[in-house]
C-alpha cells in the first residue's frame, strides 16, 4: 500500500475519532443540566474504550472475516489471523465507525439510565446489531456489491459513507430505546434548561 494511502487512512481513523472524543461527547455534553455532563463525558469516553476491546476481541471477526451471507465468523478472534499490515489499518478504520455508531445512541437515553446499562447495551448491541450490518454491507454479505445470492444478485449496496451501517442502525436504535424508556418526567410541561 503506498504511503500517501496509509497516511490518508491513518488520519481519516483519527477524524473520525474526534468525532466521538471530543466531538459527540461535547455536543451532547451542552445538551444536558449542568450536573450530567461529567456522566456524558464517560459514557463517551468508556464507550470509545470498551468498544475497542471488543472490536479487537471479536467484532472486526464477525463483521469482515467468514464467508457467511448473515454473519462472519470466529476465526479471527483476537485478530490473531490478521496480518500485519494493510487488514491493521483496515481494522483501525472501523474499529473508530464501531465507537461512533453506539455513542450516537447516547442522545437517545441521556440523563435516563444508568452508567452500566449504557456499557452492557453498547457491547451487546455491537455484537448483536452493528457486526451484522457492517458484515452485510462492508464485509461480503448478502447487501453487499460482492453477494450473489435471491434478489440481491448484482444490485450490491454501495455504502461508502457509513448511511445504512452507522446511522440507520443507531438510528433504529435510539427511536427503540427512546420508546422503550418512554418519556421524560414533566415533559413538556416543565422544561429543564441544558447546561
Amino acid at each position: 500500500m503506498p504511503a500517501a494511502d496509509i497516511a490518508w487512512l491513518l488520519t481519516a481513523s483519527a477524524l473520525i475519532l474526534f468525532m466521538t472524543l471530543p466531538g459527540l461527547a461535547l455536543f451532547y455534553g451542552g445538551l444536558v443540566r449542568a450536573k450530567n455532563v461529567l456522566s456524558v463525558l464517560m459514557h463517551c469516553f468508556m464507550l470509545a474504550a470498551v468498544m475497542s476491546v471488543a472490536w479487537v476481541v471479536n467484532g472486526f471477526s464477525l463483521a469482515f472475516h467468514g464467508s457467511g451471507q448473515w454473519i462472519g465468523g470466529l476465526r479471527n478472534v483476537f485478530m490473531l489471523a490478521t496480518p500485519r499490515g494493510e487488514e491493521q489499518l483496515l481494522a483501525l478504520f472501523q474499529m473508530t465507525f464501531a465507537i461512533i455508531t453506539p455513542a450516537l445512541i447516547i442522545g437517545a437515553f441521556v440523563e435516563r439510565v444508568k452508567f452500566g446499562f449504557v456499557i452492557l447495551f453498547s457491547l451487546l448491541w455491537m455484537l448483536l446489531c452493528y457486526a451484522p450490518v457492517a458484515h452485510w454491507v462492508w464485509g461480503g454479505g448478502f447487501l453487499s456489491s460482492s453477494s450473489v445470492i435471491g434478489l440481491f444478485r448484482g444490485i450490491g449496496v454501495q455504502d461508502l459513507a457509513g448511511g445504512v451501517v452507522v446511522h440507520t442502525t443507531a438510528g433504529v436504535a435510539a427511536l427503540v430505546l427512546a420508546i422503550m424508556i418512554g418519556k421524560r418526567p414533566g415533559f413538556p410541561t416543565s422544561m429543564q434548561p441544558p447546561h
